[in-house]
């Protein structure tokens, strides 16, 4: 019997073993999509103790206790930070068999060198441990992010933010580039009239144009997009149920963002139109520059309206959707393809039912420009996890090329998060060891050393340019 997390975990052959202690290893991790705070980077911050790096925030974590009959309290509440701590090791034993008993357990061996497991007898002295190394200069955010050999970081940004403390990173001359992400959900979000006219008025404000018709509206899109630009982004990202494709015409479009901004509510029908006329704005916008851009699909949020009208949203109220995916990701790649302003572009899905729908939807717009131009992205969310990378990396290499998938990211918003990285490379080389032992491979470890080192940074490198 082997022993729980050994240094050949998820490694079941001699090859496996080969491929991720001598290629994939050490490979620096390239994080390309993230919810990391920038304030705690330009503040290089140090955490009073593990629960506030590791519990605010994590809807994860929170989801587990629920489920483990944890009050509310000891998740969002305000009992002390040891009590929430308490409660979370009390409900790890009871994650066997979900990635969170994975990750708790790497994330306590990479950056703690603690080996004993988490539960209730050993939560104190796991805290006290724990907390008191974070308390030192060891271990502040930017020492987190060069203990895990990250070469680069990119966050997730709205349009109306100032990225000011991006600037303040950049002027302390930080070694590990940290770049935003230009996410515009909220700048076509016209479900409420109310919301979207406060936004407007934010994004009137961040580009010091004055707002009073469609036109001045995409023009100080257009102005913001110039100064994430300015900042170093090169990356968009969207994370809506699905592309919107609807047939529009500019005076439609015009008329819609009169009637919302003028506090009128929006049909179905109209919101749809405002959604697709944005969307393809926002794409031609992103090839102009030559950017990435990413569309997380899938997610039915906020399901629980009673929590999220108490704790509001990103609270761990929302699940896989069963959004028809297929006809609107042909219609909208083939409108920008069409008019040649298709960039390069990465589409996430988070049910598995369209697993192979996603991996041949992006062969019918790769077209020879550059490798792996349009990506089907890394098990996202629900699917970040063994069995879901496993099905993602399985489908793609079925029906595309494995070998140009730019890997892994976090899309975390915790410092303790890089061993999600490490988790997918243990899983890609047992997938190709695996083959290779059984003779489905050929044994040629120093190619498929390359492939795999590609896989975990360099393809994600290149594609970037990072």
């Amino acid at each position: 019997m082997r022993k729980f997390l050994d240094e050949n975990f998820l490694l079941n052959s001699k090859t496996a073993e080969t491929l991720y202690h001598e290629y994939a290893k050490n490979m620096p991790i390239i994080d390309y999509h993230c919810h990391l705070p920038q304030q705690q980077i330009a503040e290089d911050k140090n955490f009073d103790n593990l629960t506030q790096i590791w519990l605010y925030g994590d809807h994860y974590k929170w989801r587990a206790m629920r489920t483990n009959g944890v009050n509310e309290k000891y998740c969002t509440g305000d009992t002390t930070d040891y009590e929430k701590f308490e409660q979370w090791a009390a409900t790890v034993p009871y994650t066997l068999r979900n990635p969170l008993y994975h990750w708790t357990h790497l994330e306590l061996q990479r950056y703690f060198d603690v080996h004993e497991i988490l539960n209730a007898s050993s939560s104190k002295r796991i805290y006290e441990e724990c907390s008191e190394k974070l308390r030192s200069k060891e271990y502040s955010v930017k020492n987190l992010l060069r203990k895990m050999n990250v070469a680069a970081v990119c966050t997730t940004d709205d349009p109306v933010d100032n990225l000011a403390y991006h600037q303040q990173i950049k002027d302390q001359g930080f070694e590990i580039p940290v770049l935003p992400a230009f996410r515009p959900d909220q700048a076509m979000n016209v479900s409420d009239a109310a919301k979207f006219i406060a936004y407007t008025k934010k994004l009137e404000a961040a580009s010091n144009i004055s707002i009073s018709n469609f036109a001045d509206f995409v023009k100080a899109i257009r102005n913001r997009h110039d100064f994430f630009a300015s900042m170093g982004c090169n990356v968009s990202d969207h994370g809506i149920e699905e592309l919107y494709v609807d047939n529009y015409t500019e005076a439609e479009v015009a008329a819609i963002f009169s009637k919302v901004y003028g506090g009128k509510e929006l049909s179905a029908e109209e919101q749809s139109k405002f959604k697709s006329a944005m969307l393809l704005f926002f794409a031609e916008l992103d090839h102009e520059k030559g950017w990435v851009q990413q569309f997380h699909l899938g997610a039915l949020r906020n399901n629980n309206g009673r929590m999220l009208a108490t704790l509001g949203p990103d609270t761990g109220f929302d699940s896989i959707g069963d959004f028809q995916q297929g006809r609107s990701l042909s219609t909208f790649l083939s409108r920008l393809d069409t008019n040649n302003k298709l960039t390069k572009t990465i589409i996430y899905n988070l049910n598995p039912a369209d697993n192979e729908l996603f991996a041949t939807m992006i062969g019918n717009f790769n077209d020879g420009t550059t490798p792996g131009k349009v990506q089907w992205g890394s098990g996202w969310w629900f699917l970040d996890q063994k069995d879901g990378m496993t099905k993602q990396m399985n489908a793609l290499s079925n029906m595309g090329l494995l070998s140009r998938f730019v890997g892994m990211l976090t899309d975390s918003r915790s410092f303790l998060s890089f061993p999600r990285h490490e988790y997918f490379r243990r899983i890609l080389c047992n997938l190709f060891g695996e083959e290779i032992e059984n003779g489905e491979l050929p044994n040629d470890i120093a190619w498929t050393g390359k492939v795999i080192q590609d896989i975990s940074y360099h393809n994600a490198k290149n594609y970037f340019g990072y």
